[in-house]
């Protein structure tokens, strides 16, 4: 049998035809999402979370006990912001250097003894050049003395639910005692982010300047990877190379936390494959519209008898891209409502669930107020409302005989 170049090409033609149909033959109905191994991921431990909903996507060895190194900075930082956020502390205020900051070895401001520095500036140094110096300046300005602001550091990871966290000092200089772990470095980094989104503002600068010197952020994601605007790198001989990233695109944001990599070049790595992993396999889905009617609600003794309920914002989901329609919608109204009802009150809720797990949740607000309505509106339709019911149990007992 002689195969010719024709039949070569013939033959060439519908085995490509045939394998683009197999995909068809053999799928479910609709594309599955890839899988990350542990083995693409070189660090020692890892997590990738989605932030909205604090879903742990990833992890490997994501609850060891390691040292965090620099990332004990986020629970320094985090404290720093409540104090502001709590008027225990100004932006301006200055910060008074102490000889025991002073001689905090590691990264540095290269603050003076006696120095003044505003509190703010304090912040942006730990923020962006990961200052050891002024992260024990900040815990003694707080608290007296870092030893009492690591007490603090401590109560508010148990508050959190940090359950393989223990601090020692404020900057994360290596000790024994002290270590975290993937999940719990994601989580905190989550609260962060949550509760203070502005410290992204510090965290994604680039360079910061002080007394002259210049320093740049060590983040390798900073203007390299699309959306990455945080948050925290960490070494120490014995933690390696640690990183907390995140990243948003679209509305859409991821958290990981790599530790103990061997190198710079292999957290960068490490972290870019779970924020593509990420980014890849997961979509911003819209379950319910802002401003739209999502239910009614019964209103008691009103002059209308309901009102409309709606969202103030959108709610929207980050899901794996092909599992839109498992999604199990939700929506709750309060029972016993009764007028006056004013316009923004919380009257029920809206709640978007996979896999019997709760994605999201938010409350639904009345569209409009309703006064309560006087007692001879409210006499009459009480008299309204029985004649309607005596007619419909009348119209039952008739329709019974025909």
């Amino acid at each position: 049998m002689v195969i010719t170049k024709e039949k070569v090409k013939k033959i060439t033609v519908f085995m490509l035809a045939l394998l683009l149909c197999l995909p068809g033959i053999f799928s479910p109905g609709r594309v599955q999402a890839q899988e990350l191994s542990p083995a693409e991921i070189s660090s020692q431990a890892a997590v990738l979370m989605e932030f909205s909903s604090g879903e742990i996507i990833f992890s490997k060895n994501g609850t060891e006990r390691l040292p965090p190194a620099s990332l004990t900075k986020i629970m320094t930082l985090l404290l720093a912001h409540e104090a502001l956020k709590q008027n225990k502390a100004t932006l301006t205020e200055e910060v008074t250097v102490s000889q025991n900051a002073w001689e905090t070895g590691g990264s540095q401001m290269f603050l003076e003894i006696g120095q003044r520095v505003p509190f703010g500036t304090m912040l942006t140094g730990i923020a962006t050049i990961s200052a050891n110096d002024a992260c024990v300046a900040i815990g003694e300005h707080l608290y007296g003395s870092e030893a009492v602001f690591v007490q603090e550091m401590n109560k508010k990871a148990k508050t959190l639910g940090l359950e393989d966290t223990y601090f020692q000092n404020a900057s994360g200089l290596h000790h024994p005692e002290h270590y975290s772990s993937a999940r719990d470095m994601a989580c905190l980094a989550r609260y962060l982010i949550q509760n203070f989104p502005e410290s992204l503002k510090l965290h994604s600068q680039i360079e910061f300047t002080f007394n002259g010197i210049l320093q740049y952020n060590r983040n390798p994601l900073l203007g390299h990877y699309n959306g990455a605007d945080g948050l925290k790198t960490g070494h120490t001989s014995q933690a390696g190379h640690c990183l907390i990233g995140t990243a948003n695109q679209n509305g859409l944001r991821f958290i990981t936390t790599v530790m103990n990599a061997a190198s710079p070049a292999e957290r960068k790595r490490d972290t870019e494959t779970l924020l593509n992993y990420a980014f890849r396999n997961y979509t911003l889905h819209q379950a319910f519209p802002a401003g739209e009617t999502i239910a009614t609600a019964k209103v008691k003794s009103g002059e209308e008898r309901s009102v409309d309920l709606y969202l103030e914002e959108p709610l929207e989901v980050a899901i794996p891209f092909n599992r839109q329609e498992d999604l199990d919608l939700q929506i709750v109204v309060s029972e016993n409502i009764v007028a006056p009802v004013q316009k923004g009150d919380s009257l029920g809720s809206v709640k978007v669930l996979l896999d019997g797990k709760t994605l999201d949740e938010t409350a639904l607000h009345a569209s409009k107020s309703i006064r309560k309505a006087n007692v001879f509106s409210r006499f009459f339709r009480f008299i309204g409302d029985l004649l309607a019911g005596l007619w419909r149990q009348m119209a039952q007992v008739l329709r019974s005989f025909f």
